[in-house]
């Protein structure tokens, strides 16, 4: 555990030092290509401000408006029927949105249900299964003005579907 402990905290360090002595080797003005970095890092910093701002307004009114829990209630009935948990199922919804959102839902879940209980750890699994789709196309790919995104958008939302039902199954057959 120590040899792990001290690895984990040399190692970006010494990534770091490896690529700038590569750079250097390689005749490359490694501190003026980090500058010019660290500008175009801001440059697209500002520019991802307006999608993040819009799709954190879309996540709150969808959330505040009621219509979330309106939804898990129409399919309420589904869900028990292919025994899903319809306490889970609004984490499913919003994690290919939001991480934050999600990440509020698991604590809600977490301190309801408690950490060792089914629902704590299938929250949990599927926070960590999952991927935040929307927000990575919406924020990413419109700051560096990628337009055409459905292929992207639909192996996304596949991955996320995949990821959702092998979390049921495995936390199901491992804790269930």
């Amino acid at each position: 555990m120590e040899i792990i402990t001290t690895i984990s905290l040399w190692f970006i360090p010494v990534l770091i030092g490896s690529i700038l002595l590569y750079g250097t080797f390689k005749q490359v003005p490694t501190y003026e290509s980090f500058v010019e970095g660290g500008k175009e890092g801001i440059k697209i910093a500002v520019s991802i401000i307006p999608f993040l701002v819009g799709m954190l307004v879309a996540i709150s009114v969808f959330r505040a408006s009621g219509a979330l829990e309106y939804m898990i209630d129409l399919i309420r009935p589904a869900l028990e029927a292919i025994g899903f948990p319809a306490e889970i199922a609004p984490l499913a919804i919003i994690r290919p949105i939001s991480g934050t959102a999600a990440l509020g839902m698991t604590s809600d879940l977490i301190a309801t249900y408690g950490p060792d209980s089914f629902i704590g750890r299938l929250a949990s699994t599927l926070q960590g299964s999952t991927d935040t789709t929307f927000y990575v196309l919406t924020v990413y790919f419109g700051a560096v003005g990628i337009k055409k995104m459905g292929d992207a958008l639909k192996v996304g939302l596949l991955a996320d579907l995949v990821g959702i039902i092998a979390t049921v199954v495995i936390v199901t057959l491992v804790f269930g």
